[in-house]
């Protein structure tokens, strides 16, 4: 039954040139990155606080990483996990994982040591690349519980940095370190040392558009992090989709964000640099707004992504004001709603119709929605679906009916950048993934309106998502946490509006105590809470407010009633 999303109203809001359906021949990330690595040899390939690695050395380097792979009985296939901010080892690294054949999964630095055990096992992990001091806070003490990883490559923030500001960082202690100790039945290699030692052979590994590029692992509303498997196909689509969207031209754009390479956001953001022979200004911590600033003063950014709360912070920056916007063509903008006076504001400054929204997933690899470059862009909205990709609005409740336009609902959507599903979850992977009227559907847990125009507005995350400065906090994952607590009967986990970040919400956990644990005294019973949380989770998942409550309120079947809560 034809509907009024399959009209596709929204085609008419495409820029010039951009077709309704691309035809995405059947290709490989690896074949783009290829292409990217050496289309412009001399061409700065990024910048990282005063050093600048060129696309030559880069297509060098990530060859010797490939060489060390697979002299180290790595085969393609294989998986290598990534567990460093955004430093020049990263991308490094994950060229060589590609041309390797291999699947790269981004893991986070701020994960516990229960966090990365769960990961690496659960991936697979054979080797993994990680700061000397995640290797001494973190792997050390899991290291016997992660039996397949054979090899660990370590490495240190300052090992890219110029001798002066290397030499300054260790004297001033301004640089994270760690101490490295052999581990038992496992490799442990200096990325230094892989560099020196291995030759910059072209790898000739087989990669098929099917093969497994990257497994992202995402959270849900039913336990532990689930690793999503995009595979090139959808990298590639999603990467071809991105360049028609924005019409990137092959070595002409500098790129900047703050978005971390361990999260799909980030690292799509690098692979299509990469892939396109663009420039990179990589920013290790995006809440150093003076080392932006410098950044887009020195290298004239063309093309910036970030979360809104990071565009608040630059534009509460008095340097960020002072600079020269001209050669900025596009502020993406996503992960979390951008507030439309917040826009506004930063347009005020930036340019008026540069910040561009998107909407996207992890298992969408990731973009879904774009607004528009040259046309129409509706503040508040997320814009409309790319080329290829075909979405509907159904009943939150069945699933299946297809909600009336203006009236918000679930998205679900198919596309070729549409994920493979969930890594050794067939039964997540069929729950995600449904057949509608002969075509396999991606339920997104998102709910959302479309207007006449075709124009998608986000009205609701999923219920018990969070966002916490651009990171997902899922309330199932921080609940099952607070059970393990002794003084912990019942707890839900809601957001609050966050009043110093703008779009960014705050971790309230509201806790109806065991018979007993009430006669301690309630500030320090709160403190206890929240010191176990922060040995047992990543920092931006820990309850910044704790309630007592004499009883949870529960709907009609038993549930916590959440809404009920907000």
């Amino acid at each position: 039954m034809m509907t009024r999303y399959d009209e596709r109203p929204w085609l008419k809001a495409y820029d010039p040139g951009v077709p309704m359906d691309i035809d995405i021949p059947s290709k490989t990330y690896l074949d783009a990155l290829n292409e990217g690595l050496t289309a412009a040899p001399d061409r700065a390939a990024m910048h990282f606080m005063g050093t600048t690695i060129f696309y030559r050395q880069l297509d060098n380097m990530s060859c010797r990483f490939a060489e060390f792979l697979s002299a180290s009985g790595v085969k393609p296939g294989d998986v290598v996990g990534l567990s460093l901010p955004n430093i020049p080892q990263f991308l490094i690294a994950l060229c060589g994982i590609m041309r390797a054949g291999c699947t790269a999964t981004g893991v986070s630095p701020l994960l516990t040591p229960k966090e990365l055990s769960h990961q690496l096992n659960d991936s697979g992990c054979r080797v993994l690349v990680t700061l000397d001091a995640v290797f001494e806070r973190v792997l050390s003490k899991i290291a016997g519980q992660v039996p397949g990883l054979s090899h660990v490559v370590f490495t240190s923030i300052g090992d890219y940095l110029p001798a002066i500001k290397r030499i300054l960082g260790k004297l001033l202690k301004k640089l994270p370190t760690g101490t490295v100790t052999p581990l038992d039945g496992k490799i442990v290699r200096s990325f230094k040392e892989v560099m020196e030692k291995y030759p910059p052979a072209k790898p000739d590994a087989a990669v098929t558009p099917e093969s497994i590029c990257l497994i992202q692992y995402t959270g849900g509303t039913t336990g532990l992090p689930k690793g999503v498997e995009l595979t090139h196909a959808n990298i590639f689509s999603n990467l071809t989709q991105v360049k028609s969207w924005t019409d990137f031209q092959l070595g002409q754009d500098v790129l900047c964000s703050g978005f971390p390479f361990f999260h799909l956001a980030g690292l799509m953001f690098g692979m299509t640099a990469m892939a396109t022979a663009s420039t990179q200004c990589l920013i290790p911590d995006p809440r150093n707004t003076k080392h932006i600033c410098s950044q887009i003063r020195s290298h004239a950014p063309s093309i910036y992504a970030n979360v809104p709360t990071l565009y608040q912070m630059l534009l509460d920056d008095p340097g960020f004001k002072k600079l020269d916007f001209t050669p900025a063509k596009i502020f993406v903008s996503g992960a979390a709603p951008f507030a439309v006076e917040s826009i506004r504001a930063f347009e005020s400054v930036v340019g008026t119709g540069k910040v561009v929204e998107v909407y996207g997933m992890t298992e969408t690899s990731p973009i879904i929605t774009g607004n528009p470059l040259a046309g129409n862009k509706k503040i508040g909205s997320v814009g409309v679906p790319v080329s290829n990709t075909h979405v509907r609005i159904v009943d939150v409740e069945t699933g299946t009916q297809i909600m009336p336009v203006g009236e918000p609902g679930e998205l679900i959507v198919r596309g070729p950048q549409v994920m493979k599903g969930y890594h050794n979850k067939p039964g997540e992977t069929d729950h995600a993934k449904r057949e509608h009227d002969g075509n396999i559907w991606l339920h997104t847990g998102d709910v959302v309106r479309m207007d006449e125009d075709g124009y998608f507005y986000i009205m609701d995350r999923s219920k018990d998502m969070l966002i916490v400065g651009g990171y997902k906090v899922f309330s199932r994952e921080v609940e099952e946490t607070l059970y393990q607590h002794d003084a912990v009967e019942f707890c839900a986990i809601i957001g609050q509006p966050d009043p110093k970040r703008p779009g960014s919400e705050i971790v309230k956990a509201v806790i109806q105590l065991k018979t007993g644990a009430g006669k301690q005294e309630a500030d320090t019973l709160k403190s206890n809470i929240i010191a176990y949380c922060r040995k047992n989770m990543a920092p931006y998942k820990v309850p910044k407010i704790i309630e007592f409550i004499d009883s949870i309120p529960l709907t009609a079947v038993g549930k916590v009633d959440k809404k009920s809560l907000r």
